[in-house]
């Protein structure tokens, strides 16, 4: 694959992943905010740490690239 298809290919999946942010923010479930993410609020700081937003994307993530995988 020469550097110019491999270059859209990283353009495309950029735009797709831009279209996919917007759409999901007008969502009422954000990611980022799902029940199951850990905040903790101190005195002068906050530790978050989005566990369920992980887990999620991983599946989705593995989902996808075993879909692609099958070919």
């Amino acid at each position: 694959m020469s550097i110019g298809r491999l270059l859209i290919l990283f353009g495309l999946i950029l735009v797709a992943a831009g279209l996919l942010v917007t759409v999901l923010d007008r969502l009422p479930i954000r990611l980022g905010r799902l029940p199951g993410d850990i905040v903790l609020r101190g005195k002068n700081s906050v530790f978050y740490f989005p566990l369920a937003t992980s887990l999620l994307l991983s599946l989705v993530l593995t989902l996808v690239l075993w879909l692609f995988s099958r070919r």
